[in-house]
C-alpha cells in the first residue's frame, strides 16, 4: 500500500527536515572561526547527525511532493511557492552550511569598498576578522566574480560596516532574492517550452540543492540564475534587448551565464528577426551593459583573467580526477610528463565542452533555446575544470523548465539525491569519523520514515479487514 500523500504532509515533513538541518548547523555548520568547536566535541557529532537526519527528511518530502505534482490533481504553482517559503524559513537565520564561500564574498565586498583590486589580491590583503574567515586555499587568490556581484557585495559591506552577523544575513537575503526570481520565472519558461509549470517548480525551485546550497549556503549562483531566468522571460516577450541586458548582468555575476546570450539571440530569430540583426543587437546590448556596469562599480576587467580561480589542486571535476589518475600512473612509470597530466586533461575537457555546446546548438531546430541553454550549462559543469555540488543547478534550473519528457526530470531527480550528500555541513572535506556520523544521521531518518510509513498503513489495513 502506498504511503498517503497530501500537500500538508509534504510541507510539514520538509519543514522538519530544514529545521533539523538548521539546528545541526548551530554546532556543525560553517561557523565563524571564533565559534568553531573541536571536531571531537560531542555537540559537533550530534550536529552532523542532526543535519543529515534533516537532509534525508527534506529529500523524502521532496520525493513525496513530486508524486503529488504528477498526480491527477496536482497543487497549483502558488501552493508550491508557499511550500518553498515554508521549507526555506528555518534556514533564514541558520549559520552558513555546506560551504564557507559566503565569507569570501564578504571579504571581497569589503575589499571593493576599500578600493582594493580584488582581481590582483586575495582576502589576505584585506586582513582583519573578515579575511580570517576565508579558507586558506582562497586567501591569496583573486576573485572570479564579475562587477555586478562585487557591486552588491561592496554595497552590503558599506551597509553592515563589516559586521559579520549582519553581513551573513545580508548575503542570505541576496541569495533568497535570486531564488525568488528563479521561482517566478520557471512557470513562464515552462509554459513557453510546453512543459508543466508545477513540475518545473518542483524540480527547479523546490529542489533540495536549492535549499541546501543557494539558501543555506547563500551562494551567488542564486542571483546569477535568477537574473538569467528573468532575461530569458524578457526575451520570450517583446523585450529582447532587456533580455540581453539581464542575461549580461547574470554573466557579470558569474561568467557561465554568458551562454544565455545565445538563447536570447535564438529567441529573436524564432520571433522573425533576421539572424544578423539579432546577433548585432544582442552583442551591442551586452557590450554596452558590460561597459556601463564596470564603469559604475569601478572594479575593472580583471575578472576575465581571474576565471581560473575556482580550479584548485583538490578539485573533483571529472577532468581533474582523470588528470590526477594519469599523473599517478605516469609517476609510477617514471615519466617526466606527470606534471602535464592534469593541465592536459583540463584542456581536453574545455575542447570537449566547446564541441558539446556546438552540437547542442546545431540541433537547436529540434529543441527549444531554453532547453539547449540548459544542456549547454550542464556540459560546462560535467566537462569543465571545476565543479561544486551547487554547480549542478546551472543546467538543472533550465532543464527543469524545458525538458521534453518526464523521464529526463526523473533522472535529474536521482542526480539531485546523490549530489545532496556530497558535502559536509561545515564545508570541509569529509574524514572517516564525519562520514560515519553522516551515514548514522541518514539511516536514523530512514528508520523514522519507515516507522511512520508502517504507522500510516496500520489504520488503513484495519479498515480493510
Amino acid at each position: 500500500m502506498a504511503f498517503p500523500v497530501d500537500l500538508r504532509r509534504c510541507q510539514v515533513l520538509g519543514l522538519a527536515g530544514t529545521a533539523f538541518l538548521a539546528l545541526g548547523g548551530e554546532t556543525a555548520g560553517a561557523l565563524p572561526v571564533e565559534e568553531l568547536l573541536d571536531p571531537s566535541n560531542v555537540r559537533v557529532a550530534l550536529g552532523v547527525v542532526g543535519a543529515y537526519f534533516g537532509v534525508v527528511l527534506l529529500i523524502a518530502a521532496w520525493v513525496l511532493l513530486g508524486r503529488l505534482v504528477r498526480s491527477a490533481e496536482p497543487p497549483t504553482p502558488r501552493a508550491l511557492l508557499l511550500v518553498l517559503a515554508v521549507w526555506a524559513a528555518p534556514l533564514l537565520l541558520a549559520p552558513p552550511l555546506f560551504s564557507r564561500d559566503v565569507y569570501s564574498y564578504l571579504a571581497q565586498g569589503a575589499m571593493v569598498d576599500a578600493h582594493m583590486d580584488v582581481y590582483a589580491y586575495g582576502p589576505s590583503h584585506l586582513g582583519g576578522p573578515l579575511a580570517n574567515e576565508v579558507p586558506p586555499l582562497w586567501q591569496h587568490t583573486g576573485t572570479p566574480y564579475g562587477p555586478v556581484f562585487l557591486g552588491v557585495a561592496s554595497a552590503l559591506s558599506g551597509l553592515t560596516r563589516g559586521e559579520l552577523p549582519a553581513g551573513l544575513f545580508g548575503m542570505r537575503l541576496v541569495a533568497l532574492l535570486g531564488v525568488a526570481l528563479m521561482a517566478a520565472t520557471l512557470p513562464r519558461l515552462a509554459r513557453h517550452s510546453g512543459a508543466d509549470p508545477a513540475q518545473a517548480l518542483w524540480l527547479g525551485a523546490l529542489n533540495p540543492l536549492v535549499l541546501l546550497h543557494l539558501v543555506a549556503g547563500a551562494h551567488n549562483d542564486a542571483i546569477m540564475l535568477g537574473l538569467l531566468g528573468m532575461g530569458l522571460v524578457a526575451a520570450l516577450g517583446r523585450w529582447p534587448l532587456l533580455g540581453a541586458v539581464l542575461v549580461t548582468l547574470a554573466a557579470l555575476v558569474k561568467a557561465p551565464a554568458v551562454l544565455g546570450l545565445a538563447a536570447v539571440t535564438a529567441l529573436q530569430i524564432r520571433a522573425g528577426r533576421g539572424p544578423v540583426r539579432a546577433v548585432l543587437t544582442t552583442a551591442a546590448a551586452a557590450a554596452a551593459t558590460t561597459v556601463a556596469v564596470t564603469a559604475v562599480t569601478g572594479t575593472g576587467y580583471g575578472w576575465i583573467r581571474a576565471l581560473k580561480t575556482p580550479v584548485s589542486p583538490h578539485n573533483w571535476a571529472l577532468t581533474s580526477l582523470l588528470g590526477r589518475a594519469t599523473a599517478a600512473l605516469l609517476t609510477k612509470l617514471g615519466s617526466d610528463l606527470a606534471p602535464l597530466a592534469v593541465p592536459a586533461w583540463q584542456a581536453l575537457g574545455l575542447v570537449a565542452t566547446g564541441v558539446a555546446i556546438l552540437v547542442i546548438w546545431t540541433r537547436r531546430g529540434r529543441i527549444s533555446p531554453v532547453y539547449a541553454l540548459g544542456l549547454s550549462l550542464a556540459a560546462v559543469v560535467v566537462l569543465g575544470p571545476a565543479i561544486r555540488p551547487w554547480y549542478a543547478l546551472w543546467g538543472l534550473f533550465l532543464i527543469a523548465a524545458a525538458a521534453p519528457s518526464t523521464s529526463i526530470r526523473r533522472r535529474l531527480a536521482v542526480v539531485t539525491g546523490v549530489v545532496a550528500f556530497l558535502a559536509l555541513p561545515n564545508g570541509t572535506p569529509a574524514g572517516t569519523d564525519e562520514l560515519v556520523l553522516a551515514v548514522s544521521g541518514g539511516l536514523l531518518a530512514v528508520v523514522v520514515l519507515w516507522q511512520a510509513h508502517q504507522a500510516a498503513q496500520a489504520p488503513a489495513l484495519g479498515r480493510t479487514a
